[in-house]
């Protein structure tokens, strides 16, 4: 654990050293983003999260609202798409690490995982201060929230050794993940509540246990609402048996790793 820990501090350090606003970013990525999408989603294509974002909600407290349900969405979604995304070249950007017998390349992902979790952390405190400003007061189910993400960890470890075994090997899978995540961006409810879309397809992306966590991250902190423990149940079902095979896939391919780094 120590291990995984000083390699996911020298990742997030790497990643601001050098920039002017360094750290600064941390805060000032998920401020902009939103601020970005509030403006062309609210205000430029009149898009609204259904009855409950009335017009009467409107002015700033509106416009907060709307950025909390987007953010909501955002944050979970953006971690996944940071794991995945680095996930192709997890081994081959390690050559010196590969060929270190010793080496535990397995944890890499965990690396990953856990240094993408600083944005989510630094941007859910932005979120949980936007909607207390707009309410005066968070409801006490925001502290479901780590086990409403939970099911994200394994899923994103899973499809991270995945990736990482056929990626080493198939070049290209690097190439594929950016056109994938562009579509899971759209078909996951991020811009849309899964209840404003038709029964047939509200059904088919509900199976997603990205789509889940999106929807019960909305319930916990805009909604006030316990989480749906069934729903996250199923939700963590899926993701450990992603883990599963990912961790399988990777086991059974890492020994010719050397050979093509």
């Amino acid at each position: 654990m120590g291990l995984i820990r000083q390699l996911a501090a020298r990742d997030v350090a790497e990643r601001y050293r050098g920039q002017w606003l360094g750290w600064l970013w941390l805060v000032l990525a998920p401020l902009l983003m939103v601020a970005v999408y509030t403006l062309v989603l609210r205000h430029a294509m009149g898009v609204r999260w259904g009855a409950a974002d009335a017009p009467s909600a409107s002015g700033w407290i509106g416009d907060v609202d709307f950025a909390v349900r987007l953010m909501c969405a955002l944050l979970p979604f953006n971690w996944l798409a940071e794991c995945v995304s680095r996930a192709p070249r997890l081994v081959s950007d390690v050559p010196h690490l590969v060929k270190k017998v010793v080496f535990p390349l397995e944890i890499l992902p965990w690396v990953v995982a856990i240094a993408s979790a600083i944005p989510l952390m630094v941007g859910l405190l932005v979120v949980l201060a936007a909607q207390g400003l707009a309410l005066g007061s968070l409801p006490a189910t925001v502290l479901w929230l780590p086990l409403v993400w939970l099911p994200l960890l394994p899923l994103g470890l899973g499809l991270m050794w995945a990736l990482a075994a056929v990626g080493t090997y198939v070049k290209d899978v690097g190439q594929m993940v950016a056109p994938a995540l562009g579509a899971l961006l759209f078909l996951s409810p991020v811009f849309y509540d899964l209840s404003s879309l038709p029964a047939s397809l509200r059904e088919a992306l509900g199976w997603s246990p990205l789509a889940l966590v999106i929807e019960e991250t909305r319930a916990v902190v805009v909604a006030g609402r316990l989480p749906d423990w069934a729903t996250l149940g199923g939700a963590l079902g899926a993701g450990l048996v992603v883990a599963l095979l990912g961790a399988a896939l990777f086991q059974r391919v890492r020994a010719g790793f050397s050979d093509v780094v």
